[in-house]
């Protein structure tokens, strides 16, 4: 392939790319590397579509192969920084990114992922600098308003996370992704009503984000034991671990809760609404099959299905539980167990608490267990994990229909 037509491949794999048709251009920016090894927009773009399509390792290294061929480019800095961050590589990530804004001061994506990364790290404080550097640098972003609002409230600023929120909510526009994702902090704030739920796009983002890192963060800097406790409770209960059950994981995340489920399960399944979490829990090897889909959507379509339904850390994404037990209770044969946790509140029925996941009245719940047909075999109060070094107060049901 000559130079020029090298050139006018990259140019329709550029626009077969920004029109969707990934497939298409990843095999012309692969056909350009055979006529130029070591082309650096080809190996960057490739990586961007490695990235898109859920491929990390792919995209890490075309990503890294980018920043080698040109070192000191902002653009490749800023992919390589963003793969990394969502293969949950954070400090790596930082670096990378530091790199892009110091090659490009005026890059305001760079800066906004400079300082979610930082973030998801732990470091919110340290995230305010670099997120009010990408809205000064471009103040009509609402995703940069959104993020620094949500570092502000990590950093224990609320009014500031409030007025943060309330730009990103009037940049919005037509996002209504974005606005309700807006709205559903300002009620977690105090300002606004709740929502019966957490919105779907905001807890699917949250844990794609969070699935590559999600196991080191809960088993070491969060110390979470649900999945743990209620297996213990189960067992508490006289459910035997005897393999002779069909199981379902309600959203099974990683599969850390099906781990514990596995000893009770003749056959296990999962359900999430997390992509990039679906791929780790798979990647396990304990699952008969894994669903992405909401558990409202995914319950009423197996009646009679289930011996077994847990909800590990799931239904605190849930405020009004009310149309939510008698869906499980359809799902499970006649005898079969429901066993989930919740946080605990002191507000009945439920409130949005400031993690941004509802908090429930445990005799309210036990009230619409009864309601929807169950038994309640245990009400156990439980510690589920720690957030910022303080014990996360819940309370682990086990009922049977």
């Amino acid at each position: 392939m000559a130079q020029a037509d090298a050139e006018a491949t990259l140019r329709e794999a550029a626009r077969r790319h920004a029109a969707g048709d990934l497939a298409g251009a990843v095999q012309r920016y692969k056909a350009v590397l055979v006529a130029r090894p070591g082309d650096a927009n080809a190996l960057n773009l490739l990586g961007v579509a490695a990235r898109q399509q859920g491929d990390l390792a792919a995209a890490l290294r075309y990503a890294e192969a980018a920043v080698r061929a040109r070192p000191g480019n902002a653009v490749f800095l800023l992919n390589f920084g963003a793969s990394l961050a969502e293969a949950g590589h954070l400090p790596r990530a930082v670096a990378a990114l530091r790199a892009a804004v110091r090659a490009d001061p005026a890059n305001a994506m760079a800066w906004r992922n400079l300082g979610q990364a930082m973030a998801a790290g732990g470091d919110a404080a340290g995230a305010l600098e670099p997120l009010a550097r990408a809205i000064a640098t471009d103040p009509r972003v609402p995703e940069a308003h959104l993020a620094l609002a949500h570092a502000r409230r990590e950093a224990g600023d609320p009014l500031g996370a409030q007025a943060a929120a309330e730009a990103a909510l009037a940049l919005a526009g037509a996002d209504a992704a974005l606005a309700r994702q807006a709205r559903f902090l300002l009620a977690a704030l105090g300002q606004g009503p709740a929502p019966d739920r957490a919105p779907a796009d905001y807890v699917r983002g949250l844990f794609d984000q969070y699935a590559a890192r999600f196991d080191a963060d809960l088993q070491g800097r969060l110390g979470y034991g649900t999945p743990l406790l209620l297996a213990g409770a189960l067992r508490a209960c006289g459910v035997a671990a005897d393999g002779s059950r069909q199981v379902l994981d309600l959203g099974c995340g990683t599969g850390l809760s099906g781990v514990e489920l596995q000893p009770f399960a003749a056959r296990m399944e999962g359900v999430d609404l997390s992509p990039r979490m679906l791929a780790a829990a798979a990647a396990r090897g304990i699952y008969a099959a894994l669903h992405e889909a909401d558990l409202m959507a995914f319950l009423p379509a197996r009646p009679g299905a289930w011996d077994l339904v847990a909800a590990a850390d799931v239904l605190n994404y849930l405020g009004d539980l009310a149309p939510v037990l008698p869906l499980i209770a359809a799902a499970l044969r006649p005898g079969g167990i429901a066993a989930f946790s919740l946080e605990t509140g002191d507000v009945a029925p439920y409130a949005l608490g400031p993690g941004m996941r509802y908090r429930h009245a445990p005799a309210h719940v036990a009230g619409l267990a009864e309601a929807a047909g169950f038994a309640v075999l245990a009400q156990d109060a439980a510690v589920l994990r720690e957030e910022q070094g303080v014990p996360v107060a819940g309370t682990l049901f086990v009922l049977r229909r």
